[in-house]
């Protein structure tokens, strides 16, 4: 955890990547291509913990379609900056089966948390499944599942800010923000 002085200061050097203008008109593209897709459906929506809450708390008041919704906590990070095993600490509880399912995450990093959460859903009976997430991070590997719904791209740097943090810090911004290299 970082003091709040270290986190001011990763804060002072940043690189803005995406204003907060410019989250806002990408949230909105989004949840009008969600719509376009989804709103006969009466799906169930699933936020993944807690990455997504900044992304899902925004996103659902621009749906305007009958959804359910539920949260899941998955994570192969924690605070660590890469990934491992998938770490399981809220399970899916509404019933998926027969259901289309849609699930929002913050960010497609390389791709195995949303992978590993569609192969849950799918295993638990969903009828579809598609996923949204906020930004999809542009790295040199193939990643195993592409999402449905993108919000932006960002390059392959730490980025923070809009759900995304930083050593659990910077959550909170409503732009986003790459930590300076070097």
């Amino acid at each position: 955890m970082l003091s709040a002085r270290e986190a001011q200061d990763i804060y002072d050097h940043a690189e803005l990547i995406y204003s907060a203008e410019e989250v806002t008109a990408a949230l909105k593209r989004l949840a009008r291509e969600i719509a376009d897709t989804l709103s006969e459906t009466h799906p169930l929506v699933l936020s993944v913990m807690g990455g997504a809450v900044v992304f899902t708390g925004q996103l659902l008041p621009m749906l305007n379609f009958p959804l359910d919704f539920d949260y899941i906590h998955v994570s192969r990070y924690g605070n660590k900056t890469s990934g491992g095993e998938l770490d399981w600490r809220v399970a899916p509880r509404e019933n998926a089966r027969g259901r289309v399912v849609l699930v929002l995450d913050d960010i497609l990093d390389e791709g195995e948390t949303m992978l590993g959460v569609k192969e849950r859903v799918m295993a638990e009976g969903a009828a579809d499944f598609y996923s949204a997430v906020f930004c999809d991070k542009q790295i040199k590997k193939a990643k195993p599942i592409k999402a449905d719904f993108v919000g932006l791209p960002l390059p392959d740097r730490y980025v923070f800010g809009f759900g995304m943090d930083v050593h659990g810090a910077w959550r909170n911004l409503p732009a986003i923000y790459a930590k300076r290299e070097g």
